[in-house]
């Protein structure tokens, strides 16, 4: 009888790792999102607030339209660093101060574990598809528009 509950309690937990690691796989897509202006650029952003959110961020997605992004939005300023395993597409940070200042980008490489910092303790983390701020001229310094930086300037 124990031996039948062990297996039992066992088979349970099994299936439930299995369950949300098949959950872990699926895109996030249901974010609430924000509407921001880089210069006359506009940007639709997924806001990730959660830890768990934050945690999954763009994990998964194979395709993302060019004026979409995922806004991080961390408690407190510090210094915030990102990595890319689990993720397919090849993105930029912007690492951004709580004025919408961009402190700094990094390019980052899809499904590698390579740490990408911000060189400043910053609230705020800003991935768009790779190349989008170059190519729209956009570098460290430029200020980012919309409501999670208006209190803040």
């Amino acid at each position: 009888m124990a031996m039948n509950k062990l297996l039992s309690l066992l088979g349970a937990a099994l299936l439930t790792a299995w369950t949300a690691a098949a959950m872990a796989q699926d895109a996030q897509m249901d974010l609430p999102r924000v509407k921001l202006t880089a210069d006359i650029h506009q940007i639709d952003a997924q806001v990730a607030l959660t830890p768990e959110q934050r945690s999954v961020g763009l994990m998964f997605r194979k395709a993302m339209p060019q004026h979409e992004g995922m806004l991080f939005v961390f408690e407190q300023p510090s210094v915030q660093c990102f990595w890319m395993k689990n993720t397919l597409l090849p993105l930029t940070a912007a690492f951004v101060a709580d004025d919408g200042t961009i402190v700094n980008l990094a390019d980052m490489k899809p499904q590698t574990t390579d740490s990408h910092c911000s060189t400043k303790p910053v609230r705020f983390v800003l991935e768009m598809n790779q190349g989008w701020f170059a190519r729209k001229g956009l570098k460290a310094g430029f200020k980012l528009s919309g409501q999670p930086f208006e209190a803040r300037r």
